[in-house]
């Protein structure tokens, strides 16, 4: 699936959140948002996902526009993560993992075999088959996490939208989770925070600034140290990975600025307080 972003714009109290942003995503590649808090990535992201309807401009999957399509039929073909997803209900984790077959149901009918053995399939890939019967509520946010990308998966999504998907995951999670996306031969846009990881799993970049974009490409040819510095406002070093040739940014800690001068107290008057 072809994901296109035409002059898309959302505005809000006066303030263009995303300006007039064009962007691509090929099918199969995996296409990450990056920049600043309060950039545009999650505001760009809902629109694709349709939480939030665009200004102006337009979101094309397929060359066809997403406001043409019903509700159920764009869910059958995006699954979404989002920074706010979350579950109040006490569900266990394989009945939130089975809330990916919603857009594909048949009133009330109950999964049928195909569909239990592809959340059993996404609970192993995602490393929480052994917390099936655990309530929802009771994991860590990692966990929660692994679980609700598992349910994005069973909605067999051929575009996966993905804000932030590595928050709360441990180190390993995060390299398999990536990893699998690497591999998983689906379209992909995601908003990412570490420029690290974003160079290690994008086939491109999108940067964008005060929601404009700023540059969009190859990691290696974007994650500039003069670009790094003038969108985020640090200095960083960029190296090739010692095994995989992939730019990787080394930032500069800059020395905490000193403590401003406080004048010691007046000492008191000997004769104590003049009234």
């Amino acid at each position: 699936m072809v994901l296109s972003l035409r002059a898309l714009t959302v505005e809000a109290a006066g303030r263009a959140l995303v300006d007039r942003l064009s962007l691509d995503v090929a099918t199969g590649s995996i296409v990450g948002l990056v920049g600043p808090n309060g950039s545009g990535k999650s505001t760009a992201l809902r629109c694709v996902y349709r939480a939030l309807k665009p200004t102006s401009g337009a979101v094309l999957l397929d060359g066809t526009d997403l406001t043409s399509l019903k509700l159920r039929d764009s869910a059958r073909s995006v699954a979404a993560l989002t920074q706010e997803s979350h579950t109040e209900l006490d569900f266990t984790v394989e009945e939130v993992v089975a809330l990916g077959r919603a857009p594909h149901a048949q009133g009330n009918h109950p999964l049928t075999d195909r569909e239990r053995e592809l959340c059993r399939e996404a609970m192993d890939r995602l490393d929480v088959a052994h917390l099936a019967d655990r309530s929802v509520l009771s994991l860590s946010g990692g966990e929660r996490q692994r679980v609700l990308v598992a349910r994005a998966l069973v909605q067999e999504p051929r575009l996966l939208v993905l804000d932030e998907p590595t928050n709360h995951l441990d180190v390993r999670h995060q390299v398999e989770l990536l990893s699998f996306l690497r591999g998983s031969a689906l379209t992909v846009f995601t908003a990412l925070h570490d420029l690290n990881l974003a160079a290690q799993v994008c086939d491109r970049v999108a940067v964008l600034g005060a929601g404009c974009l700023v540059a969009a490409g190859d990691p290696a040819e974007v994650l500039t140290p003069e670009l790094v510095r003038k969108v985020f406002g640090v200095d960083a070093v960029v190296v090739p990975h010692p095994r995989t040739g992939l730019p990787q940014l080394l930032y500069d800690l800059a020395p905490p600025p000193p403590l401003p001068d406080i004048p010691a107290p007046a000492s008191p008057s000997p004769e104590g307080p003049h009234t």
